[in-house]
């Protein structure tokens, strides 16, 4: 049930017509009780067939089932060949505003050349272990296999709900990026390669979040901030403002993102951390669109005894 209405909403959830009763109560039977083993539909729901109309699709008719129940009701529009022999579901999609193709980068920090044909935009977490890895497999041997044809931009969806620290140490890390892009890259690195540092032995958030605002300063300091850069990166530090990384992890939601590291290549999504050849079998795609030859793959080293 559930995820047939969210196909219907889909589509589009607007006012139809009430449907009209169809002669033919035999085949709306066969209809109805279809609807309700493909999609699970609770006995609970109504489901009533509605009346046949002109669809652009040909060979085939609109037809409209209704789902009701406590006054709620939602309209699914179906195909139905003009033989009554066959049912099927149409849905569109919006090419020209897809959400895949509009991710929002401003202002992000990013590593590579700016001017890179492709991009990869990374939903990462810094207390995940999987974003780590993922994090390994893309620097530095994506990025050098590339050089200049790609470019990397990291957003934040820290999964607080199990990852205690990881909210703190994405807003530590924008408040580094705030003032230069290679110490927030630098810090990035640091994470991913020292979680457990971070958790402590004892894993007590409050010793983690301590230690995440001194890796911060640290490395503001090996980059040789000024004074007023390192007392700017303080108050940052001190105030937590979680509001840009609570918008980034809406905008995963909103994209149906459900877990970490979550990568989107030219819109072209992967979920998970695959090894390396998986994910250049994306880039390389999104490389061909762009009518660029992609380097070749790096031989695999010969196993010797």
């Amino acid at each position: 049930m559930a995820c047939l209405l969210v196909l219907g909403m889909t589509a589009g959830c607007k006012a139809q017509p009430a449907p009209q009763a169809s002669n033919d109560l035999q085949q709306n039977r066969r209809i109805e009780v279809l609807v309700r083993s493909q999609f699970n539909v609770p006995q609970d729901i109504d489901v009533s067939i509605g009346t046949r109309s002109s669809s652009p699709v040909n060979g085939f008719q609109a037809l409209p089932v209704t789902l009701s129940h406590g006054g709620r009701k939602q309209v699914i529009n179906f195909l139905i060949s003009d033989d009554g022999n066959t049912l099927a579901r149409l849905d569109t999609y919006d090419l020209a505003n897809n959400p895949l193709f509009s991710i929002d980068t401003f202002g992000r920090p990013i590593r590579g050349d700016l001017k890179a044909k492709v991009t990869v935009i990374n939903f990462d977490d810094l207390e995940c272990p999987f974003c780590a890895r993922m994090h390994q497999t893309l620097f530095p041997g994506t990025l050098e296999h590339y050089k200049g044809l790609v470019r990397f931009v990291y957003k934040d969806d820290p999964l607080m709900e199990i990852h205690p620290w990881a909210l703190r140490a994405a807003v530590d890390a924008n408040c580094l990026a705030a003032q230069n892009t290679d110490v927030y890259w630098s810090y990035v690195d640091y994470l991913h390669a020292h979680g457990q540092e971070i958790n402590g032995t004892d894993r007590n958030p409050a010793k983690s979040f301590d230690a995440l605002d001194r890796v911060a300063r640290e490395q503001a300091k090996e980059a040789k901030w000024d004074a007023e850069k390192l007392a700017h990166l303080d108050t940052c530090l001190a105030k937590q403002d979680e509001a840009p990384v609570r918008a980034s992890a809406k905008e995963a939601e909103a994209l149906g993102v459900d877990g970490t590291p979550a990568l989107f290549i030219d819109g072209e999504r992967i979920n998970g951390a695959l090894p390396e050849a998986q994910v250049w079998m994306v880039i390389d795609r999104a490389l061909r669109a762009k009518g660029i030859q992609p380097p070749a793959a790096t031989p695999a080293p010969v196993a010797t005894k």
